[in-house]
């Protein structure tokens, strides 16, 4: 690009009458009025006029060209011109040559000094000795120009005066210059226009000085000595560092065997409120990855060792791939915007964070522990209200529920065969949207009638016994169920063995049963034949497997009596499922609980024989379980179900069924709604042309043992809006191992609260309301209304005292359908008694309480119940178990994974885990292998950034390799055993230094 100068005809006619002014360019930038002057008498007369000449660079050169000619032939003799070269500086020492001028002193030896680099970077002038590394030998570049004023100022804020061991920019004051960029007022205004000031803040002179974009010093006898540029400057730590300093400590470790001299660009980001230095480097075809490795370990500890700073990314890309400059150099400035867009394509990257990042906030010191006692007084002092809520009161509503009159699910079924035997129940729907297979009252009694006389004739089963239904999702599994309640034995509901993936999920199926001790597993004939086919001989051996029993065969006798139990506690079934964490857990529900569970869900949702509910769920554990199973059975309304593997073909089917027969209430897990938002996100419109239509809906339950992910329910919410879905529809569930449902919307009641907590609060386990917008904010969306007959107080988990509604705890819940306790096969009664019969340390220590693992905090609203109340509403912050102690915090996983996951365009799922102390990352790559490298910088900033942790290893996987189980819920245990076994076949691993 040539720059313009504006120049007037005084540039050229010297403020003395008889001199005119030779300039010579220091360098061909933008700062072309970077100028070293002489001058010379001739016999000329200046003109008086002040108008102006506008002359680009080539022009001027031209024209001083035929002004020396003219005053050569004048003179008969050529004059001796001063000659100004531009620093080429190795790691230690740089050479300025200087001829001499036309003054009397033309003899005079150049100047030299030998500085301290480290002095340098702090701004001073320090002498050193030559034999050091760490020095740089400088020479000066000439006198200043009779006629001129030169100083030196300091480079950032105000242009003041620098003393006389600082180093700072040169700035010149003479007639013989432009006087502005053209066109470009800003910056003439901040480069031409610069008034140096003293000390006190006077300025120096009335007339302008212009920034020469050199730093360096004025030494004795007027002498100018550089040693960098304005704009190679790196300020880290608070300390200035030149890019050319770095680029020749690099180029001076053999360089030549692996990266091309000339294409190396240094510059600086941004990462936590400080520079960071970043090297590129095009690596030479022929070099291998190890070699380059080697290659930049030594460069950083060379620049360690000299500069006495820490490199936080080095990073290699191939040959002829930097952006180039008109002339051919590095473009430095496009170079960094590739970079921090995560598109230069490395294929070798370093990053140093552990080293270079210093900081970071000090960690967090454990307090000695303040008494529980002690904190209930400081909340009674403060004003803060014990964080406890509950439900409605069943022993104060009345309704006509007729089933509360029995104890046992099978008794309520065989009431309802008896009092409305062609009622449907259940209607199974198919990939197509059409009715599969559906249930009356009476048919599923019969069913469940032939199912209890297999299970006592051919499977001589006695009461108690285990039972596990590996079923697909269907009707088949809840005739099981029922037969088993009618033969008195217990049921356990199995996830079938995948028959694509029989290595891997059979053996999970056959740990389950073990583990559940299991005497029979019923199945349909399909899976009996996969059971003993040879692919599932290789998992497992088909000998250990218990009495399997096909239901596609069924006796046609009905049973000479149906089993009662004895006694409403005694064990009705066991739900096992796979927690978030890894471990495999089966608790156990008694006959009463399973009854107060059923009666609560029905209060709250308002189900009654009339009314229709679609289920589109895995019906093997939790609140998906018992909506499939059990609540249409004891509330007589009828279930639509829809398998969720279904969906795969048909995305559409859920949301149309709900349309079909106008569904008011209907259930889905995460995992189904984000299918639903990514395969229908582009066919609104047609399905609005086929009919669909959401406007009947009142509530769109999430089932899920998590925090809600409000920007799922938001773009589902937004994305069927035009189908008629209200926003206020959509809500979340919430239950765990020990309840299985502690809150759901229902039907009454205020709409879901969103509030917003200072993110940085929460590690401390403290909540503090925020603004919307506000920095370091996190959204929360309550997960739904407190079931009838729960209570809930959030407690420390490690002093078993109640917590004020400011602190971030332990949810505790009683409830009359509580599970009994963990099922192990080692019984472990130690682990049941902790997390299922336990008591506040103070307060009120009679009520047994179950300890729900997960970390939330409770906040009264504004709104009020349906009793006119004040609204309690829970908030679910994350797992216990998952939390992460880092730097005496406590982080959460699903923070830092958003985080990440807006990192980049190409990371579709992320999850993290500890590992030694070292907080491991896992991105999903959705695009090229090349892409890969770039997600490393890209996510060790947005970590440091915006959690102030350092990322110690980056892993890149493809698509699909981070586990999620049914619930669409991340098993970062899984991941993290895989990670560690070498089993995740990944892309591209970094380890952070």
């Amino acid at each position: 690009m040539r720059t313009r100068l504006l120049l007037t005809h005084n540039a050229f006619y010297s403020l003395p009458a008889t001199q005119i002014v030779f300039l010579r360019t220091w360098q061909p930038q933008w700062h072309s009025v970077n100028l070293i002057l002489d001058s010379y008498k001739i016999g000329h007369t200046p003109r008086q006029s002040a108008s102006e000449l506008r002359l680009d660079s080539q022009d001027f050169h031209h024209c001083c060209s035929v002004v020396l000619s003219a005053f050569l032939e004048w003179m008969h003799h050529p004059p001796d011109i001063c000659k100004t070269r531009r620093a080429d500086r190795g790691v230690s020492r740089s050479r300025e040559e200087r001829e001499s001028w036309p003054t009397d002193d033309s003899n005079q030896p150049p100047g030299r000094g030998v500085l301290s680099m480290h002095g340098l970077t702090y701004g001073v002038i320090r002498v050193d000795s030559e034999e050091k590394l760490s020095v740089l030998t400088v020479q000066d570049v000439g006198l200043v120009m009779p006629g001129a004023i030169m100083c030196s100022v300091k480079p950032d804020g105000v242009p003041q005066l620098c003393r006389t061991d600082e180093i700072g920019e040169l700035c010149v004051c003479a007639v013989a210059t432009g006087t502005s960029y053209y066109g470009l007022s800003g910056m003439t205004k901040n480069t031409f226009e610069v008034f140096p000031m003293t000390s006190s803040g006077a300025p120096i002179s009335e007339y302008p000085f212009i920034r020469t974009g050199l730093l360096g010093f004025v030494g004795p006898g007027g002498l100018v000595f550089v040693v960098g540029k304005m704009d190679g400057l790196m300020v880290v730590s608070g300390r200035r560092h030149n890019a050319d300093d770095i680029v020749a400590t690099a180029l001076a470790v053999e360089p030549m065997k692996f990266v091309y001299r000339g294409r190396i660009a240094v510059f600086s980001v941004t990462v936590l409120h400080d520079e960071r230095i970043v090297i590129v480097a095009e690596q030479r075809p022929d070099s291998t990855e190890e070699d380059s490795f080697q290659w930049m370990s030594r460069v950083l500890q060379a620049i360690d060792s000299i500069h006495q700073v820490g490199v936080y990314c080095l990073a290699l890309v191939p040959a002829n791939t930097l952006p180039k400059t008109p002339l051919g150099g590095i473009h430095l400035s496009e170079t960094k915007q590739l970079f921090l867009e995560g598109s230069l394509h490395p294929c070798n990257v370093l990053m140093c964070p552990h080293t270079c990042v210093t900081n970071l906030p000090k960690p967090r010191q454990k307090q000695p522990e303040i008494g529980p006692a002690s904190v209930m007084v400081g909340n009674l002092v403060s004003g803060k209200r014990i964080a406890q809520a509950s439900g409605r009161d069943l022993g104060q509503i009345e309704d006509n529920d007729q089933a509360r009159k029995f104890l046992f699910l099978s008794e309520v079924l065989q009431w309802r065969a008896q009092t409305t035997p062609d009622h449907i129940l259940y209607t199974l729907l198919n990939c197509r949207g059409a009715i599969a297979n559906s249930l009356t009252c009476v048919q599923l009694h019969k069913r469940a009638e032939k199912i209890a006389v297999m299970l006592m004739e051919r499977g001589h089963l006695q009461d108690g016994d285990h039972v596990a239904l590996v079923y697909p999702p269907g009707i088949d599994l809840i005739a099981a169920f029922y037969g088993c309640l009618y033969a008195g034995c217990v049921p356990i509901t199995v996830r079938p063995p995948h028959p694509q993936n029989i290595a891997t999920t059979l053996p999970t199926v056959k740990m389950i049963v073990e583990v559940s001790r299991s005497a029979c597993l019923m199945t349909t004939q399909l899976i009996c034949k996969l059971l003993r086919s040879r692919e599932a001989a290789a998992a497992v051996d088909v000998r250990t497997w218990p009495l399997i029993l096909d239901t596609d065969d069924l006796p046609k006798k009905r049973p000479a009596q149906i089993c009662k139990p004895c006694n409403p506690d005694t064990l009705a079934y066991l739900d096992f499922s796979v927690s978030t964490t890894g471990m495999l857990a089966g608790v156990k529900m008694s006959h009463a609980a399973t009854s107060a569970f059923c009666r609560s869900i029905k209060l709250q949702c308002e189900l009654y024989p009339s009314r229709e509910v679609a289920i589109c769920l895995d019906p093997y554990c939790g609140l998906g379980f018992v909506l499939w199973c059990l609540c249409s059975v004891y509330s007589g309304h009828q279930s639509i179900l829809i398998p969720p593997s279904e969906l795969e073909t048909n995305p559409a089917l859920w949301l149309l069924a709900v349309s079909q027969y106008k569904v008011r209430d209907t259930f889905c897990s995460y995992s189904v709604m984000e299918l639903c938002t990514k395969g229908l996100g582009s066919q609104t419109e047609s399905l609005k042309a086929r009919g669909l239509d959401l406007s009947r809906v009142r509530t769109c339950v999430v089932v899920a043992e998590e925090r809600p992910r409000i920007a799922l329910t938001q773009s589902f919410s937004k994305l069927f809006k035009d189908l008629g879905l209200h926003p206020r529809a959509v809500s979340t569930s919430f239950g765990c191992r020990v309840n299985l449902a502690i809150c759901l919307q229902g039907t009454s009641g205020p709409d879901p609260t969103t509030v917003y907590v200072d993110m940085r609060a929460l590690r401390h386990d403290r909540v503090r309301l925020v603004e919307r917008g506000s920095p370091h904010s996190l959204p929360l969306m309550e997960s739904g209304k407190i079931l009838p007959g729960v209570r809930i107080i959030i407690a420390n988990p490690e002093t078993k005292g109640p917590l004020g509604d400011s602190h971030l705890g332990e949810i505790w819940v009683h409830s009359a359908h509580n599970a009994s306790g963990y099922f192990t096969i080692y019984g472990d009664e130690s682990l049941q008694s902790d997390h299922f019969n336990s008591r506040l340390s103070f307060g009120d220590t009679q009520t047994i309480w179950a300890r729900t693992g997960y970390l939330g905090f409770l906040r009264r609203t504004e709104l009020t119940d349906a009793n006119g109340e004040r609204h309690d509403a829970l908030y679910v912050v994350g797992a216990l178990d998952e939390a992460m102690e880092l730097r005496g915090m406590r982080y959460h996983p699903i923070d830092i994974e958003t985080s990440v996951i807006r990192a980049h365009k190409s990371v579709t799922e992320c999850a993290v885990f500890t590992w030694t102390n070292l907080l491991v990352v896992v991105v999903e790559l959705d695009g090229s292998e090349q892409e890969a490298l770039d997600l490393v910088p890209l996510v060790t900033n947005v970590v440091l950034e915006e959690h102030y942790l350092i990322v110690g290893v980056v892993v890149v996987v493809d698509i699909g390799v981070i586990p999620i189980n049914s619930r669409g819920e991340k098993q970062r245990m899984h991941l993290r055993d895989g990670f560690l076994a070498d089993q995740l076949d990944p892309i591209y691993v970094a380890y952070n230094m």
